[in-house]
């Protein structure tokens, strides 16, 4: 089935104070929304304690949990030691998220740097399959790996890019930001067909398998040539993308995705009016 659900806390969540997000939980369920993101995106700073405690919490309400792994893997570095920080990183997040009883770490793959996008994309690809071989050493095959589709044309990360990345192992599916699409390819997703068209795509490469429960992020992001600049709300009408013909690709496609949303404070709210149009619609 279907899952909705913010990355983070909305700024309305800390308005009221909470004191922890074991209170999202329950928060987020008299919200009427099924799943959180939690982002270790400064680093995995949470104790083994706290971890259990989340999970604990979310599992109380019936809410799936998905961590997001730290912002700065870089698994096309021409640094090994940076490549071992970044599995690293990975593999902390993935024990965090055991702990939390969820099964999705999404994480960046890498940003291009001086190399050339060939080389960079390939050096990425080799590193994902060293990742997977640590995946099943650390015992963590349980969990899905979800490379992210990235938004800045200097990060690796298109949809090509990605489905390459997913075709490496059956613990790898997709994170397919559409609001990074978007913005990376200056504002390419506008129509019911657009969103098909590139899910049809990901389905006739990855298979139904791996498509059918597959993570999406889902926001509105302000762009430039260069792709991304920073994310908005759903009350921005100037960029998109807007959210009414994803949910009738889905349909039409038969697809059930965990749908994150990263809007900027306005996160849970805007998880709640993709929810609200997803089923207004059936």
């Amino acid at each position: 089935m279907i899952k909705f659900g913010p990355s983070g806390n909305s700024e309305s969540f800390l308005a009221e104070k909470h004191k922890g997000t074991e209170d999202a939980a329950k928060w987020c369920f008299e919200r009427g929304l099924d799943y959180y993101e939690y982002s270790f995106g400064r680093g995995v700073n949470l104790s083994a304690e706290k971890a259990i405690s989340i999970g604990n919490a979310f599992k109380e309400y019936n809410i799936g949990l998905s961590v997001h792994a730290p912002y700065f893997i870089n698994l096309a570095t021409p640094e090994e030691e940076k490549a071992e920080n970044s599995y690293n990183y990975i593999l902390k997040s993935a024990e965090m998220m055991k702990l939390m009883q969820g099964n999705r770490v999404i994480f960046h793959p890498a940003a291009q740097g001086k190399a050339e996008r060939s080389e960079a994309v390939s050096k990425t690809l080799d590193r994902i399959k060293i990742l997977r071989d640590k995946i099943y050493e650390n015992g963590f095959d349980d969990i899905l790996f979800c490379p992210e589709t990235m938004g800045k044309l200097g990060q690796i990360g298109t949809v090509e890019e990605v489905v390459e990345f997913c075709k490496v192992d059956k613990c790898f599916i997709p994170t397919v930001d559409f609001g990074h699409v978007n913005a990376r390819e200056g504002g390419s997703l506008n129509t019911v067909l657009d969103y098909k068209n590139r899910l049809e795509y990901m389905i006739e490469q990855l298979g139904m398998e791996k498509m059918k429960n597959f993570h999406v992020h889902f926001s509105k992001i302000q762009y430039s040539a260069k792709g991304e600049i920073r994310h908005l709300t759903f009350e921005d009408n100037e960029y998109g993308p807007r959210f009414e013909p994803l949910a009738e690709a889905l349909k039409i496609l038969d697809l059930e995705p965990v749908i994150i949303c990263e809007s900027a404070g306005t996160q849970a709210e805007d998880a709640k009016e993709m929810k609200n149009i997803y089923f207004s619609n059936l």
